[in-house]
């Protein structure tokens, strides 16, 4: 069994490539110290809408991803072949998924809660997540995924190293790689888990008012009414 974060950033800015370029390496190899003191055994860079390869560390697994702005939200491509680089809010869900299973990587609804109406797409995703952002909507997404017969996956969204592995996911395996791990997502042999403790009990309350001023946070319908228009619909980029 392994632990792995699946939805990490190495900068914690958007935009400004030629910064970004620079910064990246030294991102990730704090990512990457922080994940390894917290116990992980790998984690998945997920970069908004591109990819780019690091050198492995030894001991560790880095599985490639990127994280796709579609037409109705985020959705995580993760796998051994992710593609280096897509145009936000131009592919609709079902080409992302499309895209993903192309290149031999599973698609994963990310933060189906949050600034995303992807939740309601008819499209043969692999997983939903459980987002270190927002742990509270656990039980939203758990319904969410027993609708759809679809396992879920965890991931901390971390744009700071810090933030690295507050949500995680535990991975049934025989070795950890990239196919390893798209096999388990797919067999459903993977777990969701949310880490506790200091600083994610500070950080969460901050994270929640933060995307309720920006009107991006949301609930599913039996609850009560949604708010917080995604990605092409009105809204603005997380």
């Amino acid at each position: 069994m392994f632990a792995i974060d699946l939805h990490t950033h190495t900068r914690f800015f958007h935009g400004r490539p030629r910064l970004g370029e620079t910064y990246d390496p030294a991102g990730f190899r704090l990512l990457v110290a922080v994940a390894r003191r917290r116990g992980l055994h790998g984690l998945a860079t997920t970069n908004h809408d591109y990819y780019r390869e690091f050198e492995t560390p030894d001991g560790f697994a880095v599985i490639p991803g990127i994280e796709v702005t579609t037409t109705r939200g985020h959705v995580l491509v993760v796998g051994p072949d992710p593609p280096r680089h897509t145009e936000p809010e131009t592919l609709t869900p079902q080409e992302t998924v499309a895209l993903a299973h192309e290149h031999d990587c599973a698609a994963i609804v990310a933060h189906p809660y949050r600034n995303s109406t992807v939740r309601h797409v008819d499209a043969p995703f692999d997983a939903i997540e459980i987002n270190g952002k927002h742990p509270r909507t656990r039980p939203w997404v758990e319904h969410l995924a027993r609708g759809h017969d679809l396992p879920m996956t965890g991931g901390s969204d971390a744009h700071y190293p810090f933030e690295a592995g507050r949500a995680y996911t535990t991975v049934d395996a025989d070795e950890l790689t990239a196919e390893s791990v798209v096999d388990a997502i797919r067999d459903g042999r993977v777990e969701a888990q949310v880490g506790s403790g200091f600083p994610n009990g500070l950080l969460r309350p901050a994270y929640r008012r933060i995307h309720a001023w920006k009107g991006q946070l949301d609930r599913p319908e039996w609850a009560t009414p949604g708010v917080g228009p995604p990605p092409g619909e009105g809204g603005s980029e997380d």
